[in-house]
């Protein structure tokens, strides 16, 4: 049996004025509007990190900043796990509307893809970056007695042992365990390498003398080397560093174009619209650029930049070509 809707006029009108929107593309228009409304509500930071380290506390220093400019809080939430993994993938199955974002770390974006077997998610693919915060400056220390004090010395000193010279990093797939491997392939140096769980034994170790070498932030280095516990032998960054203006670069050393920093920045899921990433882009850049918050993230040893969404993808699809390369060629793998 056949029934018919009867359908009102009023309804008639209502679907006749929603077909005529459609046709007139006016249907963007509300999207924009949307967005100059955002943020209505709280906007919740996934870092997926545990509490206390450099990453969280430039995380909660920015969030706290952004969320003056926004009007609504930036209210951080702790998700660690699985070398940054976990928080990583709730980020990236969230809802794209702006309301959560994700702490975005050089180690967890561009190698953690490489040296994990079963990442749960696609950094180019599940997230639209917003913009990076800045750079962590990595360092090479050594313990005193290690006879090199630059890294001509060393990498001369390294061949003459059977073994080679032992480093340490914070662990398998960091950055400076990365950033190791890649001095090794590029100069020839004999390094082997030594993971620990977390910086702080590694460096107790070298400071003790159990460990040679620790490629490791300057940030946590700086005060045994202002205190000559601990010998600079080069930071890998572009150029020398104002709190230590006698160590040289890498490539001041020998090793042409060698740059290597450790980087934080801010993402949001996949498919957010592109009026509210703006929005959260000036605002993070207005508070990286902002004369305190600088200071303050030079006290975390964070430089900070910030960019734009477009330059933060370009350098995020670099350092995975990057890493890439370094992970095959030394067969690394966390699990």
């Amino acid at each position: 049996m056949k029934i018919d809707r009867v359908v009102s006029p009023r309804r008639r009108f209502v679907v006749a004025a929603l077909g005529a929107t459609l046709a007139l593309g006016t249907v963007p228009t509300l999207a924009a509007e949307s967005a100059d409304q955002y943020p209505s509500r709280p906007i919740r930071l996934i870092v997926p990190f545990a509490p206390g380290g450099v990453s969280d506390t430039g995380a909660r220093l920015v969030a706290e900043k952004m969320g003056q400019r926004l009007g609504q809080q930036v209210i951080v939430d702790n998700k660690p796990g699985a070398s940054g993994n976990i928080g990583t993938q709730m980020a990236a199955q969230a809802d794209p509307d702006g309301y959560t974002l994700v702490l975005g770390f050089d180690g967890t974006l561009v190698i953690n893809p490489h040296v994990h077997k079963d990442i749960p998610f696609d950094t180019l693919k599940d997230f639209a970056p917003v913009s990076k915060i800045g750079d962590a400056a990595l360092i090479i220390v050594a313990n005193p007695k290690v006879p090199a004090s630059n890294l001509q010395e060393l990498i001369a000193y390294s061949k003459t042992q059977p073994q080679g010279i032992s480093y340490g990093s914070a662990g398998v797939g960091s950055t400076p365990h990365l950033a190791g491997e890649l001095l090794r392939q590029r100069t020839g140096i004999a390094l082997e390498h030594i993971p620990y769980k977390g910086g702080g034994q590694a460096m107790a170790d070298v400071v003790g003398g159990t460990l040679p070498l620790l490629y490791t932030a300057v940030a946590g280095a700086y005060p045994y080397v202002d205190r000559k516990q601990l010998k600079a032998i080069a930071v890998s960054t572009d150029e020398r560093l104002a709190s230590l203006p006698d160590v040289p670069t890498i490539k001041e050393s020998g090793v042409k174009d060698f740059v290597v920093n450790s980087w934080i920045g801010i993402l949001a899921p996949a498919k957010t619209p592109p009026a509210i990433v703006a929005k959260l882009q000036k605002a993070v850049n207005d508070v990286v650029h902002d004369p305190d918050t600088k200071a303050r993230l030079a006290g975390l040893g964070i430089t900070a930049s910030g960019n734009t969404p477009e330059e933060f993808r370009k350098q995020i699809a670099e350092d995975l070509k990057t890493y890439e390369t370094v992970v095959k060629s030394a067969n690394i793998q966390a699990n």
